[in-house]
C-alpha cells in the first residue's frame, strides 16, 4: 500500500489493515519455509507496509494528544 492510501484511512481501518498485513506475512513466511513462495520480495514489502501502518498509528496518537 502507498502511504497516501494509508493516510486517508481512519484509526479503525488502519488497525484492520495491520491485522490483515500481519496475517498475510504469516502466510508468506509459511510458503517461504515450505518452498512454495517464488516472489520472496513480497516478504520485504509486507514488512515495510506493516511498519508504515504502525508509524501512522503512532503519529495519529501523538496528534490526538496535542488537541
Amino acid at each position: 500500500m502507498k502511504i497516501d492510501e494509508l493516510r486517508s484511512m481512519s484509526d479503525e481501518e488502519l488497525s484492520q489493515a495491520a491485522i490483515n498485513a500481519s496475517e498475510y506475512l504469516f502466510r508468506l513466511r509459511f510458503q517461504h519455509h515450505t518452498g512454495q513462495l517464488t516472489a520472496t520480495s513480497s516478504l520485504k514489502e509486507t514488512r515495510r507496509t506493516i511498519a508504515r501502518i504502525k508509524t501512522l498509528q503512532l503519529e495519529k496518537t501523538k496528534e490526538g494528544g496535542d488537541e
